[in-house]
């Protein structure tokens, strides 16, 4: 019996295995495919891992002033960018502690801030361009829902229903006083863990349906500290933002592209906003999009205020970063409509349900040869199912110009 059943697992496996390579040759280089090569290895690979609120780093340079902070894992190769352009390479992790080795100025942010400073901000919300065709559209995601402030919500998390959500709203409230178009995604993603980043790469692939211009997944960082955030504003306590680049992204030289392009243009009109870029060990998902960006809105120690006051600032200079125009606000609730894929790619779709379909029939054809395994193998595939099944991408159904009914605890979009 013993036999039996180590045969079936190894045939299941190895079904399994020929349907994700199958998928990933028919899908080709659609990025908007989950069952894409980089999926299957953002399935097998650990992002650097988020400790609990209260636990943190504290990265020296190589005289020992203290150059950053925060509540994660971090490793010799990470790097932080500042505000001003100063870069430096992690070089050595001792426990709670991590030592930079200064790399000298980044010509790229040097020249991005001398660029934006002779820019002149436009007020958002006002006509700059009569008869633009259509307004930008952005998409915006938690990975980690449950985050919270403690200040507001009077503690670190809360399941489904962390204060992150509303920061996430605030900012897509600006963007829309600004003429944008936006997707506000609720869809949860707990517990809080690494694989949520699995979890929440599905909402991504959805999200990018629409063909945003910039993909946002907004967080909060776990640092005690909450004035390492804290910044006055024109008069307003404020919590700065950092801003995460996964470096084992393909594409990440992209996303840091615009991730500097971002940190000098909002500093520009906002100094002090945007405190960091930091590159760390992990992909975010971001290998979906060159404008993808992971946001840390302040820390845990903020207050949910402060956040929101920072990442508004933040999203009213967006449009500017990216050379939008801006336009009359957009109406809440909507998005772009989403292109629906033909031809090649739903022929790759369709071929791949044919090997879903053959997959299944030989497992059951399997199975009824072996009947006296199925009282043993049924929890061990109802298991397997469970992790599976939220892996499988659904196709998008909206429709221009139609209200996003707001999120619950099943996941749904948002429409502020």
């Amino acid at each position: 019996m013993k036999s039996n059943t180590g045969k079936l697992l190894l045939t299941l496996t190895a079904l399994f295995i020929v349907t994700v390579f199958s998928a990933i040759f028919l899908a080709g280089k659609d990025s908007t495919t989950a069952l894409s090569s980089s999926w299957f290895f953002q399935a097998r690979r650990c992002e650097a891992p988020e400790y609990e609120p209260g636990r943190y780093i504290t990265i020296f340079d190589e005289q020992e002033n203290v150059i950053s902070m925060m509540s994660r894992g971090v490793h010799a190769g990470d790097e932080i960018y500042t505000a001003e352009g100063r870069t430096y390479r992690l070089q050595r992790v001792d426990g709670e502690q991590a030592t930079a080795r200064f790399m000298g100025m980044d010509p790229q942010i040097v020249a991005l801030n001398e660029f934006f400073a002779t820019q002149e901000v436009p007020v958002a919300g006002k006509d700059t361009k009569k008869g633009q065709a259509a307004p930008a559209n952005f998409a915006i995601y938690h990975t980690h829902t449950d985050e919270c402030y403690v200040p507001t919500e009077g503690t670190h998390t809360l399941k489904f229903h962390g204060g992150i959500l509303q920061v996430g709203t605030v900012m897509a409230e600006h963007l829309r006083q600004a003429g944008m178009l936006v997707n506000h995604d609720v869809t949860r993603h707990d517990p809080h863990d690494n694989n949520a980043y699995v979890r929440s790469r599905r909402t991504a692939v959805k999200l990018l349906s629409s063909k945003p211009a910039a993909l946002f997944d907004v967080h909060r960082d776990g640092i005690p500290d909450p004035n390492y955030y804290r910044v006055n504003i024109d008069g307003r306590s404020v919590a700065s933002l950092r801003l995460v680049i996964g470096r084992q992204n393909p594409g990440m030289s992209a996303n840091l592209g615009f991730a500097k392009q971002m940190l000098a243009s909002v500093n520009n009109a906002h100094p002090k906003v945007v405190k960091e870029i930091f590159v760390g060990k992990g992909d975010f998902n971001q290998d979906l999009s060159p404008t993808a960006l992971l946001l840390e809105a302040g820390t845990h120690t903020n207050s949910r205020e402060e956040a929101e006051r920072g990442i508004g600032l933040f999203a009213d200079s967006v449009p500017t970063a990216m050379g939008i125009s801006t336009v009359s606000p957009a109406p809440k609730g909507t998005v772009t409509a989403p292109t629906k894929s033909k031809g090649a790619a739903g022929g790759a779709w369709k071929a791949v349900g044919w090997i879903l379909g053959t997959t299944a029939a030989g497992a059951l054809a399997f199975l009824l040869i072996n009947k006296e395994n199925l009282p043993d193998l049924g929890k061990r595939l109802r298991d397997f199912g469970r992790e599976i099944v939220p892996l499988i991408p659904r196709p998008a159904a909206r429709k221009l110009g139609l209200n996003i009914e707001k999120g619950e605890e099943d996941g749904k979009n948002e429409g502020e």
